[in-house]
């Protein structure tokens, strides 16, 4: 048995037992080993022992509500990917954007139907072999050849080689995927300020962020200069808007300082993609998310001038 065919493992977590019972009759044909917990405490517990694979959590458990248990999740389990489904009787996209927001790749709406659900679960396993396809290659392959020395994220190289087989993914399973070019504009006066140094620290801070907002199943890379990449897949356009909002706040509000002086970082960012069922390829992508980072340049245009020091 290959690495990406091995048994996912499924926690369900959900007060009802009527509920439980209902999850584990629609998921006993398919090869997944499943247990359960009754609350959010029970779950943690069965994740400190050993993380599950994919998590299906009911929204309003007793204990902690579920975007909650999926905001611990991703804080406290970092080191290992967990895919984390919500299951919600609410349909208000706020709502449901506090849950993606908080960490959940999916959600589905009470009651549901067997086989979307199966179907969502589907893909929640494709990304979990994905990733475990990633992992195994990432140990097999040169870190060296691959690696960026400066930030210590994919170079160049490995994200272009990584993207086209997501790509492919893509087109062939319908998911959406994303290419964002970032460009750290606050990279070139910080360098003409305080020299290359303060840049080069001013690129390591950067990359830092963007690592820490960086899905397991996502990858980003640098891609030489100022200029970053992120290649995101399952999520929606107006999900991706709320990804890169939150980025913009994190960078706004990171303390950035070079010799005990605090300089500011911006950066702009360019997007294109598709929500799915589309003929794609990188090149295209990647001229495309160039032509709407430069339209975002044009419409922030921070002079020089504006590029000091914080008080």
């Amino acid at each position: 048995m290959t690495e990406t065919s091995q048994e996912i493992r499924v926690l369900v977590v959900d007060d009802s037992p009527i509920s439980r019972k209902l999850l584990e009759h629609t998921l006993a044909e398919a090869r997944y080993t499943l247990s359960f917990a009754k609350d959010g405490a029970d779950a943690l517990r069965l994740f400190a022992e050993r993380p599950p694979d994919l998590v299906i959590a009911d929204w309003e458990l007793p204990d902690i509500p579920g975007p909650e248990l999926c905001r611990i999740v991703r804080t406290k389990f970092d080191g290992a990917y967990t895919y984390l489904m919500l299951l919600t009787s609410n349909s208000d996209k706020k709502s449901i954007a506090e849950g993606l927001a908080a960490g959940a790749d999916d959600y589905l709406t009470k009651p549901f139907d067997a086989g979307e659900l199966r179907a969502r679960i589907g893909v929640g396993q494709r990304v979990i072999e994905m990733h475990r396809e990633i992992e195994a290659k990432t140990k097999a392959l040169s870190l060296d050849a691959r690696t960026d020395p400066l930030t210590g994220l994919a170079n160049r190289r490995a994200v272009e080689e990584w993207s086209v087989k997501q790509i492919s993914g893509a087109v062939r399973h319908g998911y959406p995927i994303w290419v964002v070019l970032a460009d750290l504009d606050s990279y070139k006066p910080a360098t003409d300020l305080f020299g290359h140094a303060a840049g080069d620290a001013m690129l390591q801070a950067f990359g830092e962020i963007i690592k820490k907002n960086t899905r397991v199943s996502d990858m980003c890379g640098h891609m030489g200069g100022d200029q970053f990449i992120f290649v995101i897949s399952h999520v929606s356009r107006e999900n991706m808007n709320l990804v890169l909002n939150r980025l913009r706040d994190k960078i706004a509000n990171y303390d950035f300082f070079f010799h005990d002086v605090a300089l500011p970082l911006f950066a702009n960012f360019g997007l294109a993609g598709s929500e799915g069922g589309e003929r794609l390829e990188l090149r295209t992508m990647l001229q495309q998310a160039d032509g709407a980072l430069l339209e975002a340049k044009r419409a922030a245009q921070t002079p020089l001038s504006e590029m000091t020091v914080k008080k």
